[in-house]
């Protein structure tokens, strides 16, 4: 039986042109070569599995190859091998370093490859300085590393830098298909990218993942067999979950997830592929970002599809929902609920990527033709009285005497209300003088009628219902932090008259604070109390004293003044009040 060589090393290239997504860097050094521009210590770097070694064997071997006719000569006594993970002390370098000083017996140059060579320690790279900065002229160090950063400054400044980059999953899955060709291995083209996409950049990893596979599903390489092989949830599981998104079905969609987990995927992996998918539906509706798609002309045509049904609000709130979820994940206590609460969310996004707004408290029914239902009020005697009055302080003598002229004219004691609508106003262009006035008129119209919705609860209620309401919203203002508001409003008792709420403050400085808290209390008290008739008045009183309970029995005194039943209860029961 024959022995199996793997992929990785049965197709590892052997010229500058076979090697695989590193064409400025090969270029680079055949230019180098020819021009005899080579310099003696170079130093490749980048990820793994992307061809520094492979390319410093082809470099060692083509800078021997002129004036010898054997193109499949290797010099392999020219090419010497270090691997600087095992052999990383000062005589290791020193041993390398007495090799160095003898001429080879055959070629012009001796090769000597440093892999890993991070993994040296900083008295073997001290040890190594003087011989790498200057080297016998037939000697050329080749430096390998993944991780530069750790390679000290001397070292870099005396080498020739080149780094190599991640292995696109275009050019991985062109070099497995010529694999799978001379290997007669049929195959689909979403199948090479997903293995593509798995190696992550790396070509070693893309030709190992290919053997395993074929090893799975023999010489027919389909994409259903390299997702169960591989563990890998495949686009057609997101773009099933986003259309169940789309639909707004929240049970279909829990139950999807539900299934992927009783797959055994890992629910971390799920929520990021997704924020993965909203991002690649996102490139897919403009034909400019199309190329960042990196995946199969299926696969495409599919994206273009559901990106159609979406819209980019939908998709950047989508990927901020998926991407909270995915950083969140790992200090939840509870992961499942996590992803399913992040599911729901997603599922409650309209398509102008807003949630779902509940319905009105009003209907929009209510109003017709788009005519809101106002009350126009015509002013009392007592008003035009009041309004001539403060027209005259303000020295506005003429538009004083102008209200009282209009105060001799018949005016109603009480407000006569006769409903109109907006619809019923002129409609006046700005294109005239005449429409000018109308203007000015109708905007006169405007500001002598109170616009107020008809049909407003004016339901009835006690001081004692007006006060429990008055010290919750106290109450809600210190659990909010809002301390001084909250001991304006609890100084003292506010005092109802009819729907008018009076309430008395020490100074004029503590009254300016609470007029800004007055139109939020209004509305909370209104809102409570069913009435929107409630005024609020406020009057300075400099005596004012004020009386807090400290006691429990103080406290006690004062809810029983609120609602004496409190004394009948405590007796029928025989309570105490704790002190």
């Amino acid at each position: 039986m024959e022995q199996f060589v793997v992929s990785a090393r049965k197709y590892r290239p052997q010229t500058f042109k076979d090697v695989v997504g590193q064409q400025a860097i090969t270029n680079t050094l055949l230019n180098a070569i020819e021009n005899n521009h080579l310099a003696s210590a170079l130093l490749f770097t980048g990820p793994r599995g992307v061809g520094k070694t492979t390319c410093a064997r082809i470099l060692a071997r083509k800078i021997n190859q002129p004036g010898y006719d054997d193109p499949f000569e290797d010099f392999a006594f020219n090419v010497f091998e270090l691997d600087a993970a095992s052999n990383n002390s000062v005589d290791d370098i020193r041993n390398l370093i007495d090799q160095v000083r003898i001429p080879p017996q055959t070629g012009q140059y001796k090769v000597y490859i440093i892999d890993e060579v991070h993994m040296l320690s900083s008295a073997a790279f001290n040890a190594f300085l003087k011989t790498l900065e200057e080297p016998p002229k037939h000697a050329i160090f080749i430096l390998a590393t993944t991780e530069k950063h750790k390679i000290i400054p001397t070292i870099l400044s005396r080498c020739q830098i080149f780094d190599f980059k991640r292995i696109t999953v275009k050019d991985a899955k062109e070099h497995l298909a010529e694999v799978a060709k001379s290997q007669g291995v049929e195959f689909e083209d979403d199948a090479l990218h997903i293995i593509a996409q798995k190696a992550d950049g790396a070509m070693r990893d893309a030709l190992s993942i290919f053997d395993r596979v074929v090893s799975y599903c023999g010489n027919n390489l389909t994409r259903q067999a390299v997702t169960e092989n591989l563990n890998v949830l495949d686009y057609e599981t997101y773009i099933n979950v986003t259309d169940l998104i789309l639909e707004n079905k929240i049970p279909e969609l829990l139950l999807a997830y539900n299934e992927i987990l009783s797959k055994g995927f890992d629910g971390h992996h799920f929520i990021a592929g997704l924020a993965s998918h909203f991002r690649d539906l996102l490139v897919a509706k403009n034909p400019a970002t199309l190329p960042l798609l990196e995946m199969g002309e299926a696969a495409q045509q599919l994206y273009g599809q559901q990106s159609q049904k979406t819209s980019q609000d939908f998709l950047l709130k989508g990927i901020d929902i998926a991407n909270d979820c995915d950083l969140k994940y790992k200090v939840s206590q509870n992961q499942r609920l996590l992803v399913e609460l992040a599911l729901m969310q997603l599922a409650s996004i309209g398509f102008d990527g807003e949630k779902k707004k509940p319905d009105f408290i009003i209907p929009p029914t209510y109003y017709r033709n788009n005519s809101y239902s106002i009350t126009e009020v015509r002013p009392t005697k007592l008003e035009v009285q009041s309004i001539a009055k403060e027209q005259i302080a303000v020295g506005n003598q003429p538009l004083a005497e102008e209200v009282q002229n209009i105060e001799k004219t018949e005016l109603p004691t009480t407000n006569n209300r006769q409903p109109t609508t907006i619809s019923d106003q002129p409609k006046v262009s700005s294109m005239s003088l005449a429409s000018i006035r109308a203007k000015k008129e109708l905007q006169e119209t405007i500001k002598s009628t109170v616009k107020e919705v008809t049909h407003l609860p004016s339901e009835p209620f006690t001081e004692t219902e007006m006060l429990e309401q008055w010290l919750k919203y106290a109450q809600r203002m210190e659990d909010k932090g809002y301390r001084i508001i909250a001991a304006l409003l609890t100084i003292n008792d506010p005092v109802l008259e009819g729907t008018v709420i009076t309430h008395e403050l020490p100074n004029e400085s503590s009254k300016i604070d609470f007029e800004k808290e007055r139109p939020e209390l209004l509305g909370y008290l209104r809102g409570k109390l069913h009435n929107h008739d409630i005024q609020i008045n406020v009057k300075v009183n400099e005596t004012l004293v004020v009386k807090r309970a400290y006691t429990n029995q103080d406290k006690y005194n004062r809810l029983v003044e609120l609602n004496p039943n409190l004394e009948l209860m405590r007796n029928l029961f025989g309570l105490d009040v704790n002190e």
